[in-house]
């Protein structure tokens, strides 16, 4: 198949980058709205930036038939903080759970029957159960086509603070993927995990005379 993605309706787009840009990681943001009510939601779209500042993102994307600004997305705008939590495969139904979309005065901690524990450098708790958690303060958000169904709001965080449990480190800096159990997300109802594992050495090209 070959196609103009001008030709192609949204959906069919969405379709098609979804089922091919696989697995993507979960980005388990955390937040806490102006009155108090903590938040957590899952996004498909969310990965990491650069590490000198460590900085992530994830994207806001623009559905049919919601409100105009997602909870996620207004709690980030008027807070300026978030915390992502990963996701693992003991977690994967509470985070399933969490997707649901409830109105911002209800808690999707408490939805999900999720224990918070409090955060060091910012105010939106942290899933207690997940392994890893990056604390962040917003950088910036970048629309992208935003007011439209398909769009989205890039929202780049800076990191402040990291929790690591330690039962899955090795060594002090590296993270154990088997112990870790990470899940992703592919397209429609599906995830996946991490079954096999490979190595591939860095190529090293020959010296040129």
């Amino acid at each position: 198949m070959e196609c103009d993605p001008s030709a192609f309706s949204q959906q069919s787009m969405y379709k098609l980058m979804i089922g091919a840009i696989v697995p993507r990681p979960i980005g388990w943001i955390s937040t806490i709205s102006p009155s108090g009510v903590a938040n957590v939601a899952p996004f498909s779209f969310f990965n990491a930036v650069c590490s000198n500042p460590p900085t992530v993102l994830f994207c806001v994307t623009s559905r049919k038939g919601e409100t105009p600004v997602k909870d996620t997305l207004h709690n980030v705008l008027t807070s300026g903080e978030f915390v992502v939590n990963i996701v693992t495969a003991p977690l994967a139904g509470a985070m399933n759970l969490t997707s649901a979309n409830l109105p911002p005065e209800f808690s999707e901690f408490e939805y999900a029957g999720l224990e918070m524990a409090p955060s060091v450098t910012v105010k939106p708790p942290r899933v207690a159960a997940s392994p890893v958690h990056f604390e962040c303060v917003l950088d910036r958000t970048v629309p992208v086509n935003a007011d439209a169904v398909g769009g989205a709001t890039v929202v780049f965080g800076t990191v402040t603070h990291v929790h690591v449990d330690d039962a899955v480190l090795l060594g002090t800096d590296k993270i154990d993927p088997v112990k870790l159990q990470p899940v992703g997300r592919m397209a429609g109802m599906t995830y996946a995990r991490i079954d096999t594992l490979f190595e591939l050495e860095r190529p090293v090209l020959p010296k040129v005379e």
